[in-house]
């Protein structure tokens, strides 16, 4: 027959519960000792407890028409504390019981026993990205400085959706290499990196002297020789934008120019004065552990074959500043920094081509991606090729790819 009266039951702690047996299914409030059917079928229901418990005072509360991961139950202590503070407890699992024990004012309610709930649902797997190509290389002689990679990234704005279980392309790109010694030898562009379809182009070089600048994804420095005028190499555009343009010489030398950056054009070099690198990218609000302190991307500076001139100076990025004969007779361009995409600083020399040492090294790329903590981040590449780190901020993790070309990664819970 069908029950038309409250019926009383012992549960295995020896409670003895009044169960209520017509389902609630809106907002209600409710009695110590008392077990309620809550079906949410329709719409969320709110439980509001008692605000006049006596200590040993119970309650429950069950899911009954298995449908609290759709419509929660909420169970609202008022001013009292639940679990030690005044906050909801919502049940937000199919099928979740949860039997309630007034403790006292100090902790209050306590959760007794529950049933159903279940491991909680992970967060939405969102991905901050960025995606920093290798730095341009510098000629040798006196050459302008490379151009820095190029830049993806959305810390800055929105990040992307990404899904359990898929396979994603990485690559980290390298630097360019420098022009080699014993001649007038331009360097090489930088190596494109590479996050699922974004990839950011490798920073221009610098080319053999009295030459224009190579293109990239930040220009290369145009190379003095004293006969004529030179251009740097042009950014990658976008949008968005990845880089910018290297800088110019004039006439007549005797200074050579910047290579471009991720966030500002190289500097044109003058008759007194070597072109500075351009401008890097500030994402150390983001970032602040890595790269050049949450800096990436700026290009080198240029070279000089005058002693009474400097050699133009890098930003914070990653990108070598140029060098003077002040320095010596033959100097070695300075290579940009590791894994921030920097291009190298301009070289310097005097007297035969020969005796002329080599230019620098564009900074190698890197891939950085930001993740809810509740992931894990897997390399399927067989045999593995990537090299990376994982840290831990905050609620999110990090991880830092600094080598390997055409991995692949799939995101777990």
């Amino acid at each position: 027959m069908a029950f038309t009266k409250a019926t009383y039951d012992y549960l295995d702690s020896g409670g003895l519960i009044n169960w209520q047996l017509t389902a609630k299914t809106a907002t209600f409030d409710a009695v110590s000792g008392e077990g309620y059917l809550v079906d949410t079928s329709s719409a969320a229901v709110t439980v509001t407890l008692p605000d006049a418990p006596s200590a040993g005072d119970e309650i429950i509360i069950v899911d009954y028409a298995s449908n609290a991961g759709t419509n929660n139950i909420t169970l609202d202590p008022g001013t009292l504390n639940l679990r030690g503070a005044t906050d909801d407890l919502v049940l937000d699992n199919d099928n979740q019981t949860a039997r309630l024990l007034y403790s006292g004012a100090t902790k209050g309610w306590l959760v007794a026993t529950e049933a159903g709930a279940g491991p909680a649902a992970a967060p939405a797997l969102t991905v901050d990205y960025l995606v920093v190509a290798g730095g341009g290389g510098s000629a040798s002689r006196n050459s302008g400085g490379g151009g820095a990679g190029g830049v993806l990234e959305n810390f800055t704005s929105t990040s992307i959706d990404a899904s359990v279980g898929t396979s994603y392309t990485v690559t980290v790109g390298s630097g360019g290499a420098a022009g080699a010694g014993g001649g007038n030898n331009s360097g090489s562009n930088g190596n494109n990196s590479v996050f699922d379809s974004y990839t950011s182009i490798g920073g221009g070089a610098s080319n053999l002297r009295g030459s224009n600048g190579a293109s990239g994804g930040s220009g290369g420095g145009a190379s003095e020789d004293n006969l004529s005028s030179y251009v740097g190499g042009s950014g990658t555009p976008g949008p968005p934008i990845q880089g910018y343009d290297g800088g110019d010489t004039p006439l007549g030398g005797p200074a050579s120019a910047g290579g471009g950056g991720a966030g500002g054009l190289g500097g044109n070099a003058t008759s007194t004065s070597c072109g500075v690198g351009g401008l890097g990218i500030d994402l150390s609000a983001y970032l602040s552990s890595y790269g050049d302190s949450g800096y990436f991307a700026s290009g080198g500076g240029g070279g000089t074959d005058d002693s009474s001139i400097s050699g133009g100076s890098a930003s914070s990025g990653g990108g070598a500043r140029g060098r003077s004969i002040s320095e010596g007779a033959n100097v070695v361009g300075f290579s940009g920094d590791p894994n921030t995409g920097g291009g190298a600083g301009g070289g310097a020399g005097s007297g035969a081509a020969t005796s002329h040492v080599a230019g620098g090294a564009g900074g190698s790329g890197v891939v950085i991606l930001r993740y809810p903590d509740a992931y894990t981040i897997s390399e399927t590449t067989s045999p593995t090729v990537l090299t990376f780190n994982t840290y831990t901020e905050g609620s999110d993790k990090v991880t830092v790819f600094t080598a390997g070309e055409n991995g692949t990664i799939q995101f777990s819970t």
